[in-house]
């Protein structure tokens, strides 16, 4: 079965989870360019995505937006409430929903999700509610590897990489 959303924490999923600081006060985060080609495999079966973090920075709404994810949910307390607010928003339910997280607030989503991820990094015991250990640690690629995993399960890979190919074909004539 395939996921009919996608759910996605940002800091120590998208990013290694550091919080860089200079010394006027400005805050840094790395993201990992690679987990964009996630996002747009995720446009080309029209699936959606949603970020949903406890943070609450520009940052993310900045990534967000060059990425054109519609749906950023930041300052979340409640991850499961978000989501089951998505979910009726969507019109789906929560067997059909794939999230990756990896820290202590994730826990309560990842029993939830039909789809639970975590990237390597995670602690173990976020990990024992995870059904996608993946290989790839938080920063290094693990939203594009959680995607990739779910899709070639679900033998939409080919599909998605074909769809890839003709738009760069058809965009280089």
């Amino acid at each position: 079965m395939m996921p009919k959303l996608f759910i996605t924490d940002i800091d120590g999923v998208w990013t290694d989870g550091g919080m860089y600081y200079d010394q006027t006060g400005n805050e840094f985060k790395k993201f990992n360019t690679s987990d964009s080609a996630g996002v747009l495999f995720l446009n080309y079966l029209n699936i959606p995505l949603a970020i949903i973090t406890s943070e609450n920075t520009q940052i993310v709404e900045r990534r967000a937006k060059k990425l054109k994810i519609e749906h950023l949910y930041q300052g979340v307390k409640d991850k499961v409430g978000k989501a089951e607010e998505i979910c009726r928003e969507v019109g789906v339910e929560m067997s059909e929903v794939a999230f990756i997280g990896d820290d202590l607030n994730d826990i309560p989503l990842l029993k939830k999700a039909g789809f639970p991820g975590v990237p390597a990094n995670a602690p173990e015991y976020v990990k024992k509610h995870s059904k996608y250990d993946l290989t790839k640690s938080g920063g290094d690629g693990a939203f594009r590897e959680f995607v990739e995993t779910i899709l070639s399960e679900n033998d939409q890979m080919e599909h998605v990489l074909e769809m890839h190919l003709n738009r760069v074909a058809k965009s280089n004539k």
